[in-house]
């Protein structure tokens, strides 16, 4: 965890336009499950939450279930229901009076959900495999996960439909964008890798089949609110022991360089991510993406001060996204550029209730 002071440089400094984006810096706060929005619905006290960081160039919201059957972990924030536009408003506008940007990180847990989130039902997947270990039930207990059921091929367009609905949803609650959550082993990432999508349909077998429900998705939430508000998130290298591609240079080759031809407002590149020391030997260099995509980069994954100024003065990445910093550190852009020493987080904390840990971490610029 970065703590000395640094002094942020006119690269992490300057201004970025991102599709429709207009971020007024290259530090962006990537994407933080909280479990704080009872319900689904968010509160006044993840709006006092997201306004604190609204200094981030561009505020990526939490994972943000886009239906019921999308959601695995308790108390995270939805956007399908009328009630959660009311609540994620209270956010937005909270965000915007503070002079910031926000976007919807639109998710789908797939297999790693219970069906104690389904009254009984079994979670969806590409494919019938049990990923392992537990889930987080709704109660806030553990269980083993189960043997998910595999997607038919009728029910793909209502997948895409709930994509497309919580995308306008989102633009309905005042988000300025979208991002598709395509990584972190999650429905479109499962479908993307071989280890958890052994299909023999269209959905699956050639990369091409593999990735088709990410490109209908983000066709179909395109043709919705525009490209020039729709970011995209995977994880080239966010293996894990049991989820796993064989050749996922490939299969992330592929999508990136089809990727160039949606104007998307950015691409988020998380690197090195799971739960086994022995997959960083197989990490993607990001750099082999930054060579292939023309669009908007964003970069994300344990980034120190130092190096994310380096990769954005290179031009490795357009803008670095932190997670824990912007935890424990609500004005981080100001206390970087003022040398202010960061605060590091209380991991006790992260998926907890109330304030302590979520709201009450000072600003000190």
């Amino acid at each position: 965890m970065q703590s000395s002071p640094h002094s942020l440089s006119p690269h992490l400094s300057s201004p970025l336009t991102a599709g429709s984006l207009a971020a007024k810096n290259r530090v962006w706060m990537a994407p933080l499950t909280r479990c704080r929005a009872p319900g689904g619905v968010p509160t006044q006290l993840n709006a006092t939450y997201y306004s604190q960081r609204a200094s981030a160039g561009v505020i990526v919201s939490e994972a943000t279930n886009i239906s019921q059957e999308a959601t695995g972990y308790p108390d995270t924030g939805s956007i399908y229901t009328q009630a959660h536009i009311d609540g994620w408003k209270l956010v937005t506008d909270a965000v915007h009076k503070a002079g910031g940007t926000i976007v919807c990180q639109l998710w789908h847990v797939g297999r790693v959900s219970h069906p104690d989130y389904h009254d009984g039902a079994l979670p969806v997947a590409p494919s019938a495999l049990n990923v392992g270990g537990e889930s987080r039930t709704p109660d806030g207990g553990r269980k083993q996960r189960v043997t998910p059921r595999a997607l038919e091929l009728s029910e793909m367009p209502r997948v895409i439909a709930d994509y497309v609905h919580a995308a306008k949803s989102a633009i309905a609650a005042g988000f300025d964008g979208v991002e598709i959550h395509g990584a972190n082993t999650y429905l479109l990432d499962q479908f993307l890798r071989t280890g958890s999508n052994i299909r023999t349909d269209r959905y699956g077998g050639s990369v091409e089949n593999r990735s088709r429900l990410l490109f209908e998705a983000l066709d179909a939430v395109c043709a919705a609110i525009g490209p020039a508000r729709t970011g995209l998130r995977l994880s080239p290298s966010g293996e894990t022991s049991t989820h796993r591609d064989a050749n996922p240079r490939e299969t992330f080759t592929y999508v990136v360089e089809r990727l160039n031809a949606y104007n998307l407002a950015y691409l988020h590149l998380l690197r090195y991510w799971g739960d086994d020391p022995a997959t960083k030997s197989r990490e993607i260099p990001l750099r082999v993406f930054r060579n292939i995509y023309r669009g908007t980069l964003v970069a994300n994954g344990k980034f120190t001060l130092d190096e994310a100024e380096q990769w954005v003065a290179r031009g490795d990445a357009d803008a670095v996204a932190f997670g824990e910093l912007f935890i424990s550190n609500p004005d981080l852009p100001a206390r970087i550029a003022q040398g202010v020493a960061l605060t590091p987080p209380d991991r006790t904390t992260y998926y907890t209730s109330g304030p302590h840990g979520y709201t009450d971490y000072p600003a000190k610029t």
